[in-house]
């Protein structure tokens, strides 16, 4: 009877509101008959309507002439009795709704059912209805809420049925989706998802109807979030789910009228739901098409957006505080984990872990004398939900929806990557750092909290140097320290190295500091960079031969057949660790399985696609051969390879190969084994002894946990594409030059003329590198300082800062045969 009454009184004080008393000479302020009242529309005339109930307000009498219409409100059918929906009751109702042209009574069904947990929960059920006691039992638990409240969405939007109807079609295709979900196992939820679907595509054409669903949203989300914080409710219930699973379904919810208020209450509810039920809900999503999930990923990454844009976040406004984005981005690697298990996914072929441990430093002993603990000593983070899921990144091979979709560039723009690297170290449940969700971040921010973390690491190694300094009463050195002879650089090099990760590996991860024997140059880092490329140069100088060059992919690979040991391979390993942690870009060709294999996953066929491209189309010539393969190839599981020197070498697949034919029945088996020789077995010692070494500079690093192997390539190598119109664009001038100077103008003129290979000689005389960073050159922030007037001086450059000295020279002709012959014949390092 109250509800009843509710609601009888909250569509009066609508209609007073929207219509008035019919009286001329009303005074009521809150009468739409009265002079002095405003027209208000229905959104906020239904609100207000919630208040003055609320306050018991004063009520108008109707006119006699509106009293016809009162009634006629009164005696719908309510449909009081409908508690949850399944697609037949909707259809039943609209039927009856369209006869009477009146969608009054669906509108409340709706506002009740959807603004109701239990409803919602029981509704659109693949399985027979629930039973009264069922029913029953769910409702009880909600016997204290507030019942007036309870109703308030279903009365308002039942109100806002009077007036004039009009209706508008927002739905994508994604209704429509290719996936069968309707018919997933008992481990998934028990909504029947197809025919929520079909409902939401009959509704949603009626804008009347679509602010139901708005509203209910706006009552269902506080409760249900309340349930999952304090109640424990999907432990007792795991088909709470469901309600979850009907509202995502709603293809409306990007749309800007739920962005306000309805999606973010609706997202920090998602959020609070434990680790179990995430998964089960990522499990459910990866079945869906890659409509759909673009469809889920568009609305949370559309809430995030609009929380950006129309905030100001900065250094004393974090956006980490802003709960809509965190929540939206926790909801968002729901979407993430959904998308990398309903693609192409490889989990079984996984690199075997290094037999032996990477030795801990002596400095342990002396960390724990002091009070301290060395940082992740249980080894990488690992996601929770992807270890819930036991599915890794980099076991997708091909993801429903690009990566690249996941970005969200105005939320890295705002980001505070300091702070945010501060919560992502102290882990409190307090503060959100989004390098827990590195999806949503590009390269470059990734890049730039890899880069802090590296600093961090030096500057500890450094403290801990000193503090063993004043406790030994020794001179330590707190950098790592490589003095090398330009024209002995391996031999000194990786000696040195040799002999520092035998005796405290630790070091490695000190700052480095690299000194040319007899050369003036004082290492800001310029000369770590061409130590580096120096180095690269001379190790994959193919008449070394620890590395087969390959003229058609212009890439390397391992020599199976090189005569060096372990040891160097682990050394090249420990140079490019190095070159990753102290920020330096290296001139390496590597096939992406490298970079696969450096993050825990073996090599398979379809990796010698870019290794081996001749390689990969004869196999798959041999898998789509339509004729007798043991007949017309007359190949066996016997294969060859050929040494440094040129002589073949066989090698049997299977014991006795060569008496093994391959057939049409076991050609898989034979180019699975082929491409597991080539990639893993073949190389196996000279691979294990380079991933070694580079986990001897990168195992506390969280590495493995920001980036995807394509990231990581982009971190060793650089980004291969030299836009020269960016780094234009931001390099700045000092010492009197100018963006309108003269000299600056016919410089840039003189620069965009060059031929290709002229332009990295450039890069490499101003930077000490051939490649542009991640995020390209217009991040290198060059600058171009005037070094006096006109002379036949050469240009010069301090790599270590990117700063490039330029005389005035009086002629661009002048210009341009200087800085040619400064960047042709630079070599080596002086002091200015």
């Amino acid at each position: 009877m109250k509800r009843a009454a509710a609601k009888h009184l909250i569509e009066r004080y609508y209609h007073q509101l929207t219509e008035g008393c019919g009286n001329d000479s009303c005074s009521n302020a809150w009468c739409s008959s009265s002079r002095g009242s405003h027209r208000l529309d229905n959104n906020a005339a239904a609100v207000k309507a919630l208040e003055l109930y609320k306050i018991n307000a004063k009520l108008c009498d109707p006119h006699p002439s509106k009293k016809g219409t009162t009634m006629n409100h009164c005696v719908r059918d309510d449909f009081k009795d409908v508690n949850y929906l399944t697609e037949e009751k909707v259809y039943e109702i609209l039927h009856i709704c369209g006869e009477k042209e009146d969608y009054s009574p669906l509108i409340r069904v709706i506002g009740r059912v959807f603004s109701s947990a239990e409803g919602l929960v029981q509704s659109f059920r693949r399985s027979k209805p629930p039973t009264k006691e069922e029913l029953k039992s769910l409702q009880s638990k909600d016997e204290d809420k507030d019942e007036d409240e309870e109703e308030a969405a279903a009365c308002s939007a039942a109100a806002m049925e009077e007036d004039s109807p009009g209706s508008s079609s927002r739905l994508d295709g994604a209704a429509s989706g290719d996936n069968d979900v309707g018919k997933l196992g008992p481990d998934e939820v028990s909504v029947d998802i197809d025919a929520v679907r079909r409902v939401y595509q009959r509704l949603l054409s009626n804008d009347k109807i679509e602010a139901a669903f708005l509203n209910a949203l706006v009552y269902l989300s506080p409760n249900v979030e309340c349930d999952l914080t304090y109640h424990n409710v999907y432990s007792r219930d795991p088909n709470y789910l469901n309600l979850f699973v009907v509202v995502m379904e709603n293809s409306n919810l990007h749309s800007p009228d739920y962005l306000e208020i309805a999606l973010p209450q609706f997202c920090r509810a998602m959020s609070k739901l434990p680790l179990p039920a995430l998964a089960k809900l990522a499990r459910l999503w990866s079945h869906y098409s890659a409509e759909q999930i673009h469809r889920i990923m568009e609305t949370f990454q559309q809430l995030i957006t609009y929380k950006v844009v129309s905030n100001e976040f900065n250094s004393r406004n974090l956006v980490n505080d802003d709960d809509a984005v965190v929540a939206a981005t926790k909801c968002l690697k729901i979407v993430y984990y959904a998308n990398v298990m309903g693609g192409e996914v490889d989990t079984e072929h996984n690199e075997e872990e290094d037999e032996e441990p990477i030795p801990e430093s002596s400095e342990l002993t002396l960390q724990e004398l002091l009070g301290e603990e060395r940082r992740n000593k249980k080894g990488p983070r690992v996601d929770p939900l992807e270890t819930e899921l036991t599915i890794r990144t980099s076991d997708s091979r091909r993801p429903l929806i690009p990566f690249q979709e996941f970005v969200n560039e105005p939320l890295n723009e705002v980001l505070e990557m300091d702070k945010d690297y501060t919560f992502f170290k102290v882990e409190t449940e307090n503060k959100f750092s989004f390098m827990t969700c590195p999806f949503i971040l590009n390269a470059v921010t990734k890049n730039l909290g890899l880069y802090y973390d590296n600093r961090i690491r030096m500057y500890s190694e450094r403290r801990i140097t000193v503090l063993y300094s004043l406790v030994q009463g020794q001179q330590l050195n707190p950098y790592l320290r490589l003095k090398v002879r330009r024209d002995h650089i391996i031999d000194d090099a990786l000696v040195r190295l040799e002999m520092i990760a035998m005796e405290n590996p630790a070091d490695l991860k000190k700052q480095l500091y690299v000194e040319f024997e007899g050369e003036q140059g004082v290492d800001e880092g310029g000369v770590s960079k061409e130590f580096f490329q120096l180095v690269v140069e001379e190790i994959f100088n193919p008449d070394i031969g620890m590395f087969a060059y390959d003229e058609r992919t212009k890439m390397f690979w391992f020599n199976p057949s090189s005569f060096e040991n372990e040891g160097q391979f682990t050394l090249i390993g420990i140079v490019l660790g190095l070159a990753i942690y102290n920020n330096c870009i290296l001139d390496v060709h590597f096939p992406m399985v490298v970079y696969r294999k450096l993050m825990g996953k073996k090599g398979t066929f379809r990796d010698l696609a870019d290794s081996n491209p001749v390689l990969y189309q004869s196999l798959k010539e041999l898998l789509e051969y339509e004729g007798s393969v043991e007949e017309d190839m007359m190949i066996t599981f016997q294969i060859s390879q050929t040494d440094l020197f040129g002589n073949p070498l066989m090698y049997d697949l299977r014991e006795n190969g060569d008496q093994i034919p391959v057939t049409n029945e076991n050609r898989k088996e034979f180019v699975a084994q082929y491409a597991e020789y080539m990639l893993n077995k073949s190389v196996e010692k000279q691979f294990k002894a380079f991933r070694r070494g580079f986990h001897m500079v990168t195992n506390e690093s969280p590495l493995k946990y920001l980036f995807r192997p394509e990231e990581i390539e982009l971190l060793i190598c650089g980004s291969r594409n030299l836009d020269f119109q960016a780094l234009e664009e931001t390099t700045e001038y000092d010492g009197g030059y100018s963006r309108d100077s003269r000299i600056i103008k016919e410089f840039w003129e003189t620069l965009h003329s060059f031929a290709e290979e002229q332009k990295r000689l450039f890069l490499q005389f101003t930077t000490g590198t051939d490649r542009a960073p991640v995020g390209g050159l217009g991040k290198l922030k060059m600058i171009i300082a005037k070094n006096g007037p006109d002379t036949d001086r050469l240009p010069t450059s301090h790599t270590c800062f990117n700063v490039l000295l330029l005389p005035e020279y009086d002629t661009k002709e002048k210009l341009r045969e200087r800085l040619l012959k400064a960047i042709l014949y630079a070599k080596g390092f002086g002091m200015l």
